[in-house]
């Protein structure tokens, strides 16, 4: 028993007649026929009878119709749903996301994405950045959102923001200002989120200065906490600073303090919904 069979046998359970089953699946009578006789030999039942109307179901015909149904049905969803998931219609797409990510995630891109294919769903996995490395290369996640610097073995990715260093304060002295040096910066007590504490020690060293770091964390909102709370000037991107201390941020005055949020996946082959995600970027 097989589709072929399957198909056949409704055609002719439908239209009743060998002649008209026969021109709606577009094959001559005799091959319907006998795929028709190799069906019942294959069961040992009879699956119709002739009569005076034209051909009838038999109580075994009508019960194999029911299950031919969902089986024919079943087949043509999941012919279906393999083609969508192939062209990257269909399925989850399990995203990590740093903290330091939030003003990317949710983006009004997969808004956009879902609203023509709204059978795609998101599984979304908070980190810190090196938290989400990790699962990318354990395969719990298919794409990450990071913040650089990172290590990029192994990895493919793209640029989302191109972001300065923003000192955090409620020192009024330092919001008069239009942006802030290192020099005038090694005078506060800093806040730093510690994964960009080399950064720092490089910039002030090539300066001559000796910064004071009254406090290291691994989270910049934590960072911007401390500093609303007066515990001293607090140093993270600008995305980060604009939604958690929209007015009490200045930018810092040093071109290489630039920090990147990318989006990163891992090398090879990837599947057609996570090159419809990447696009979408």
């Amino acid at each position: 028993m097989n589709l072929k069979q399957l198909r056949y046998f409704l055609a002719v359970a439908e239209e009743k007649q060998i002649t008209a089953a026969a021109k709606r699946l577009f094959i001559a009578q005799p091959p319907l026929s006998y795929q028709l006789k190799q069906l019942e030999k294959e069961l040992g039942v009879q699956l119709f009878v002739r009569t005076a109307h034209g051909i009838e179901l038999t109580d075994a015909g009508n019960e194999l119709q029911s299950y031919a149904e969902k089986i024919v049905g079943l087949a043509e969803t999941a012919k279906n749903q393999v083609k969508r998931t192939a062209e990257g219609e269909f399925g989850t797409i399990k995203i990590g996301s740093a903290s330091s990510s939030v003003g990317e995630l949710p983006s009004d891109k997969f808004k956009q994405l879902t609203k023509f294919y709204p059978n795609i769903s998101f599984d979304i996995y908070e980190e810190n950045t090196f938290g989400v490395l990790e699962k990318l290369a354990n395969n719990t996640i298919d794409l990450g959102i990071v913040r650089t610097p990172f290590n990029r073995r192994g990895l493919d990715s793209k640029i989302i923001t191109n972001e300065k260093m923003m000192a955090i304060t409620i020192d009024p002295t330092i919001l008069n200002k239009q942006e802030i040096t290192l020099k005038e910066l090694a005078k506060e007590p800093l806040i730093i989120y510690r994964r960009f504490e080399n950064i720092f020690n490089e910039s002030f060293t090539h300066q001559g200065l000796n910064p004071f770091y009254a406090v290291k964390c691994d989270d910049s909102r934590t960072a911007i906490l401390w500093a609303q709370k007066g515990m001293g000037v607090a140093l993270v991107p600008e995305s980060i600073a604009n939604l958690y201390a929209p007015d009490c941020h200045v930018p810092v005055k040093h071109v290489n303090w630039q920090t990147h949020l990318e989006l990163v996946w891992r090398k090879g082959q990837i599947s057609p919904l996570v090159r419809r995600i990447i696009n979408l970027f």
